[in-house]
């Protein structure tokens, strides 16, 4: 009997657990759902990304003598409607964990044979879990428990071998769209950037990975969110370069890429155990924040119009590629929130609105950590400093060069507070939006005021 192979966040044929199972019961359909749901709540570039992926999927099915079924729909009604044509007797698909994800297929295994299986994760949601059964709350135990829990080896699937495809199913033509400046499709282009960052920067990656001038990062997030690439296969990348390090830095760079890769499943379990996190602050106390509400100091950080060179350069690359340094994410996000007190679900969305990596469970994570009202949050307290977060992490002033080009002729000692030396800068504010000293006062008060209750309170 055939089977429905149902492709959703694993674009991939490497380490690709759920076709394992397809194929070892019968010829297959690789069928992509084009869930209206998703396409209208998905970034342009992240919708253009998705569809370029496709058809790099497809090329790759084609050489081994199948194809990409696409169809567009409701989840359940397409998969019932393919059902019937093929004669299909059950769907195989990789569990997705985020509420959106969960309810649909909730919906579709109420009318078909639908069989889950695990892969989006190395260790997915209820598997790592404290003594008690309670889900992590806190990072650091987590990643602990987490490693303490790895099978061995851990080691990523071959693509099957004599895969049986059920030929004559119609498809769609997959959607026209661009190509993402900056990251091409497919798990060729995904495999090699990974070979290129084992081989020349995950042994520096602890003292380069927040140099935004740099290229210090790994640059796999987009093919990360998309399953070009599988967990597996990266974990098994982290532990084979912690082995295979020359000297302790070395070996430590690799296990913070490895810290990285938890940190994802981390907040990938928090948005499984609490699913209210996507909609409010997991800390309840928080929820009462008299948050600033002036659309038009939004509209400015979201331009990169903020007179902070490092913030305006951070969004400015998110606008104009749909990335962002991560941590350029950090302090952007902490400048919406403590320099100007706009409530982070504004700035979720705006991320979620334009990455290409834009993924529900870290985006959420990210933003509540930064806002101090997540778990394992950073305390309200902390805030960064703008103008010392750029002249740490960018000292020469290279990457605000790059994404405002009206500082590019200022020296590195001005370049990251023009105003401090009375710079006039044609087209650029003179003054940041606000000053930073008295922001934070005002943050601050303003946190306290809703954890005492007295937010509540009108007082």
């Amino acid at each position: 009997m055939s089977n429905i192979w149902w492709i959703r966040r694993d674009l991939r044929l490497g380490d690709q657990p759920t076709l394992h199972a397809a194929t070892a019961a019968g010829p297959v359909v690789a069928l992509y759902v084009l869930d209206p749901v998703l396409l209208r709540a998905a970034a342009p570039r992240r919708r253009e990304f998705l569809l370029a992926c496709l058809r790099s999927l497809d090329a790759d099915l084609r050489r081994l003598g199948g194809q990409l079924t696409v169809r567009t729909g409701r989840p359940a009604t397409v998969l019932r409607e393919v059902l019937a044509q093929t004669g299909a007797q059950s769907i195989f698909a990789e569990e997705d964990f985020t509420p959106y994800a969960r309810r649909r297929d909730a919906s579709v295994a109420q009318v078909c044979d639908l069989r889950l299986i695990q892969g989006q994760c190395l260790q997915p949601p209820g598997a790592v879990l404290k003594t008690d059964g309670t889900p992590y709350v806190v990072y650091t135990p987590y990643a602990r428990a987490w490693r303490q829990r790895l099978p061995s080896p851990v080691s990523a699937l071959p693509v099957p071998k004599n895969i049986q495809f059920l030929e004559g199913v119609a498809s769609e033509p997959i959607p026209a769209a661009g190509q993402p400046s900056g990251f091409l499709a497919g798990e060729a282009e995904a495999g090699g950037r990974l070979r290129q960052f084992l081989q020349h920067r995950i042994f520096d990656y602890g003292k380069r990975r927040d140099r935004m001038d740099l290229d210090g990062t790994s640059g796999l997030s987009p093919y990360v969110r998309f399953g070009v690439l599988s967990m597996r296969t990266l974990v098994a990348a982290a532990l084979r370069a912690q082995a295979e390090a020359a000297g302790t830095a070395a070996q430590n760079s690799a296990e913070t890429w490895l810290g990285e890769l938890i940190w994802r499943e981390f907040y990938i379990q928090i948005l499984y155990h609490f699913p209210h996190v996507a909609r409010a602050p997991f800390r309840a106390g928080f929820a009462g924040i008299q948050w600033n509400t002036q659309e038009s100091e939004f509209q400015r950080w979201k331009n990169g119009e903020t007179g902070v060179p490092i913030v305006d350069a951070g969004m400015r690359q998110l606008r104009e590629t749909g990335w962002m340094h991560n941590r350029a994410r950090m302090i952007t996000a902490s400048y919406l929130v403590k320099d100007l007190l706009i409530n982070w679900q504004w700035g979720e969305r705006w991320f979620m609105d334009n990455l290409i990596d834009g993924d529900p469970g870290a985006n959420n994570g990210g933003w509540q950590w930064t806002a101090g009202t997540g778990t394992d949050a950073a305390p309200y307290f902390r805030i960064f400093n703008p103008v010392l977060q750029g002249k740490r992490f960018d000292p020469d002033g290279s990457y605000v060069r790059q994404w405002v080009p009206e500082l590019a002729g200022l020296p590195a000692k001005s370049i990251h507070a023009p105003w401090e030396g009375g710079l006039v800068v044609p087209g650029y504010p003179q003054q940041p939006l606000v000053d930073h000293k008295s922001a934070i006062r005002r943050t601050r008060l303003a946190y306290e005021a809703a954890k005492d209750g007295s937010a509540t309170k009108g007082l």
